[in-house]
């Protein structure tokens, strides 16, 4: 099995599938996620070619775009590639169990290659780069920016969670300010301790001006 053959390939198939997409979930977050994927993987001491397929790989068959997540893309990609039944297995174990889902689905990672991927994953839904794609993806669903009158709510079933429209603002509060204590790896918490502090500063600017208190 050439691994390095079986990357190569993968990274332009993802390229083919996700470049252009404007939710922020384009080749660009897979290209980020990737990346972090590999420093955190290395310092873990994973087996880094089923982290790499793992983070290249998660966003194909996205329930956000299918209803549920479908793994079948991925497998039939990577038997395609003829890659080792026991690899597919657990590259597809990872992809299963890696979204948010509302907070009452158990996104639990077995090994610690689902772990780290997990930690990439979210640490790319949080800080200056998290909040753009919240925005984008806010937007491609019809969501209002902020609406004072509608609340945040608790966490719900997946169900509930793929059919709530709610704010963009709201959130923050329901996903992302609750990432940083979600984190596997004591890398991960660390990046993330620096990109949630950055969220936390912005909502508070957003706040200011949206009350008009830097008004003079």
């Amino acid at each position: 099995m050439d691994k390095l053959f079986i990357i190569d390939k993968t990274v332009e198939f993802v390229k083919n599938k996700m470049e252009g997409e404007g939710t922020g979930h384009d080749y660009w977050h897979i290209v980020r996620v990737n990346n972090l994927a590999k420093y955190i993987g290395m310092k873990e001491n994973c087996d880094m070619f089923i982290v790499e397929l793992a983070a290249l790989l998660h966003d194909i068959g996205d329930w956000k775009f299918h209803g549920d997540t479908n793994t079948g893309i991925i497998e039939n990609w990577l038997n395609s590639l003829n890659v080792e039944t026991s690899v597919v297995e657990k590259v597809v174990s990872i992809i299963k169990n890696l979204s948010y889902k509302g907070g009452t689905v158990s996104s639990y990672q077995e090994t610690i290659e689902g772990k780290v991927v997990q930690d990439a994953d979210r640490l790319d839904a949080i800080g200056a780069i998290g909040i753009a794609r919240t925005f984008a993806y806010g937007a491609s669903i019809g969501r209002e920016i902020y609406n004072p009158n509608i609340l945040p709510i608790e966490a719900i079933n997946f169900e509930q969670y793929k059919n709530y429209q709610g704010t963009t603002i709201n959130h923050f509060y329901e996903k992302l300010l609750i990432l940083k204590d979600k984190m596997n790896t004591e890398t991960g918490k660390s990046i993330a301790l620096k990109r949630h502090a950055y969220m936390e500063m912005y909502l508070e600017e957003f706040y200011v001006e949206w009350n008009g208190d830097d008004i003079c």
